[in-house]
């Protein structure tokens, strides 16, 4: 029974919004709505804007880190839309828009290198970089928006350098093209994560009309801006920094705010390595926040994933060594100052967690000042104990990181398309 004493037959909901309830009442059955008039029409307007800018569903149908993640993404489409009229007005100039000495073959021409130099850069840019593209994210999708800010600086700067006008914004073109395949390409990995319904093309489709409204915002803002930094350098650069600072702080923020349930090569190692430690298994959050987002230069021992043979193995006797107490689908070796894994083909997604959890164990090892010299052999015998250490610890941590919500069904592991099958004794 409701407040005016009709019988309520049924209740139902759009989503997570407004609840609606079904009532008799003399024999009439009515459909109205909980909740004042006056908050049904705010809810009416928020709902709106919902469904014009927001996934059908949402929050349900979203990861939790949807709303934190696209505000910090927001504040960077806007400062960077605005360092980017700055650097097309400097463009512009530097081609020879209001110069009635440029000839139009010469900016079309210089135009043209740069689309072409760019187009280049970015078949290039994918040959050599597209498979790290889905394991680190994160990492490349910072990278592309600081060469992206680098591209806009050297073409604030290019008018300043006619004689170098046409290399400098040449090389800006590569960086931006880069920064074309980089920041499409991990949007779309990020996608794929913040979809909780398959329903990657309903965020991607909303995330274009949020970045048009900030765009939208963006070109009104420049509009402002343009009679104030027209013939004015210091002040053109003064804003640049300004919005480029912010571009960039919000560039941080936004991919430390992601939470990935799957394992890369960095979370892996890192959530293996407090394990090792001290037994405790850290979740997904918490892995994230220590997953580190820049380029990162020899402080850790390199891991190749699905090596060849003969980077794990040069000889039949180091093959052995390989093969000594293993009955696992893959073997590991080091070579030259990286740790190889080489995998079987009938290796599974199980196994491939282990290799590189006994991959992190060896790296540890190797970092630890009370490590035996590295002679070949000393070596083998640190991949032996590595050995032992996954027999003993490996199940233990595999059920735990379940129970810590990590999705250990598939992983972002970098895997190379190396398979190798080998015989061993019992063959």
């Amino acid at each position: 029974m409701d407040t005016n004493g009709s019988l309520v037959l049924a209740t139902e909901r759009y989503g997570s919004g407004q609840v609606w309830k079904y009532s008799v009442s003399d024999g009439v059955m009515k459909r109205t709505r909980n909740g004042s008039e006056a908050g049904s029409r705010g809810n009416s307007i928020v709902g709106f804007f919902k469904s014009v800018f927001l996934p059908q569903g949402y929050p349900e149908s979203v990861s939790s880190d949807y709303l934190q993640y696209q505000f910090w993404d927001t504040l960077q489409a806007f400062s960077s839309s605005l360092s980017g009229t700055l650097a097309t007005q400097a463009s512009l100039r530097g081609v020879g828009v209001g110069n009635q000495e440029a000839t139009v073959a010469a900016a079309t021409a210089t135009w043209l290198l740069r689309d072409g130099t760019g187009m280049l850069g970015r078949i290039l840019f994918a040959w050599r970089k597209g498979s790290k593209l889905d394991s680190e994210a994160k990492k490349w999708r910072l990278i592309a928006d600081v060469l992206n800010d680098i591209a806009m600086f050297m073409e604030i700067l290019a008018p300043h350098f006619p004689a170098f006008f046409t290399l400098i914004v040449c090389t800006a073109g590569i960086f931006k093209s880069i920064v074309g395949v980089a920041g499409g390409a991990t949007r779309a990995a990020l996608t794929v994560h913040q979809a909780r319904r398959d329903n990657m093309a309903d965020i991607s489709a909303k995330d274009g009309s949020q970045e048009t409204l900030v765009n939208l915002a963006g070109l009104l803002v420049s509009l402002l801006l343009i009679p104030l930094v027209t013939d004015n350098p210091f002040l053109t650069l003064t804003l640049f920094f300004l919005f480029t600072d912010l571009h960039l702080f919000a560039n941080y923020k936004a991919v430390r705010s992601v939470v990935m349930e799957t394992f890369n090569e960095a979370r892996l190692s890192i959530v293996m390595q407090q394990y090792l430690k001290d037994g405790r298994i850290l979740s997904p959050t918490e892995a994230n926040q220590r997953e580190p987002v820049f380029l990162q230069f020899g402080k850790t021992t390199p891991i190749k994933l699905g090596v060849r043979l003969q980077d794990v193995a040069q000889s039949s006797e180091e093959l052995n060594l390989a093969l000594k107490e293993n009955n696992m689908p893959f073997l590991l070796g080091i070579r030259n100052g990286c740790i190889c894994v080489c995998l079987g083909t009938n290796a599974s997604v199980r196994d491939e967690i282990r290799a590189m959890c006994q991959a992190a164990c060896v790296s540890n090892m190797l970092s630890c000042p009370t490590t035996l010299k590295p002679t070949q052999q000393n070596l083998w015998e640190i991949v032996h104990e590595s050995q032992k250490q996954m027999e003993a610890h490996f199940s233990p941590f595999l059920k735990g990181v379940k129970a810590a919500g990590w999705d250990t069904e598939r992983t972002l592991l970098d895997w190379d398309e190396w398979r190798v099958e080998w015989k061993t004794k019992n063959s």
